[in-house]
C-alpha cells in the first residue's frame, strides 16, 4: 500500500452507533479510500482472510472473540494489518502495545485524535509501548532535544499537545493526552485531573484540606479531583508499602 492509494480499512465494534461514528469519521480522512465495518471480531475475520486490508480499527470489548484475541489471531498472518485500539477502556493498553498495536484511542473519539492514528498507520510510524528508560524526543528552538522519561515530574494537557515538566523546566510534546496516559501507565504515571498526569515516583506528598485533596510534587501543589482522589490514593499506598517494588 502506498500513501499516494489511500487505506483500505475495517472497523470492527459490536456497538452500532460506535461503528457508524468511526466509519463516518474515516471516510472524511483524505487518507482513506475506503471503510468496511463489521460488528463482530468472528465475522471480521472472514473478511481479513478473504479481502486486503490496510489497517483495522478495533474495538476490544466484544462478545465471543474479543479484540485483544483477534489481534492475536492477525499477529499470526505472514502480512498482518495495522492495528488501531479504539476503546472506551485505558486498562489494555500494556497488552495492545505488546501484540504490536499502532495506536490505543480512548473514546469518545475526536477527530483530531483519529487524524493522528492515521497518520501512524501511514507513515508506520506506530511504537510498543516506551519503556520507563525511553527517549523522548521535544523540539526547542528550532532543534530536536532527548529528555528522559524518568525525569518527568508531571504532564500537563494543553489542547491536542502536552506539556511535560521537568527538574530542566517544561517542553511540549504533540501528543495528547489521554495517548500519553495510554503508553506511560506502566511506568507509574496516573491521571489526577482531566488535565493533569503525574509520575508517582515523584509525589512527596498527598494533602487533603476540607475534603480538597492535592499531591506535592517539587514543592508545587497539584489538585486532584473528587473521581481520582480514592485511586491515586490506594495507588500511592501500594507503591510504598514495604517489600513493594
Amino acid at each position: 500500500m502506498t500513501q499516494t492509494a489511500g487505506l483500505r480499512v475495517l472497523v470492527i465494534d459490536d456497538e452500532r452507533p460506535a461503528l457508524d461514528e468511526l466509519s463516518f469519521l474515516l471516510k472524511q480522512d483524505s487518507r482513506v479510500r475506503g471503510v468496511l465495518t463489521s460488528d463482530s471480531a468472528t465475522e471480521a475475520l472472514r473478511v481479513l482472510q478473504d479481502l486486503e486490508i490496510d489497517a483495522v480499527f478495533l474495538d476490544i470489548s466484544m462478545p465471543g472473540l474479543s479484540g485483544l484475541e483477534l489481534a492475536q489471531v492477525l499477529s499470526r498472518f505472514k502480512s498482518p494489518p495495522p492495528v488501531v485500539f479504539v476503546t472506551a477502556h485505558d486498562q489494555h493498553a500494556v497488552e495492545a502495545f505488546d501484540l504490536n498495536a499502532v495506536d490505543y484511542v480512548l473514546k469518545p473519539v475526536s477527530e483530531d485524535r483519529l487524524a493522528e492514528a492515521v497518520r501512524r498507520v501511514v507513515e508506520g510510524s506506530g511504537r510498543p509501548a516506551p519503556r520507563a528508560d525511553d527517549q523522548i524526543a521535544v523540539e526547542l528552538g528550532g532543534r530536536t532535544r532527548f529528555i528522559s522519561r524518568a525525569d518527568v515530574r508531571y504532564v500537563e494537557a494543553q489542547g491536542d499537545y502536552a506539556r511535560l515538566h521537568t527538574p530542566e523546566g517544561s517542553h511540549l510534546l504533540r501528543t495528547p493526552l489521554t495517548t500519553l496516559e495510554a503508553e506511560w501507565r506502566e511506568a507509574g504515571f496516573v491521571r489526577i485531573h482531566r488535565s493533569l498526569l503525574v509520575s508517582l515516583p515523584h509525589v512527596e506528598e498527598i494533602r487533603t484540606d476540607s475534603g480538597r485533596c492535592t499531591v506535592v510534587i517539587a514543592g508545587q501543589e497539584l489538585a486532584v479531583s473528587r473521581r481520582h482522589t480514592r485511586e491515586l490514593r490506594d495507588l500511592l499506598v501500594r507503591r510504598n508499602r514495604p517489600g513493594s517494588s
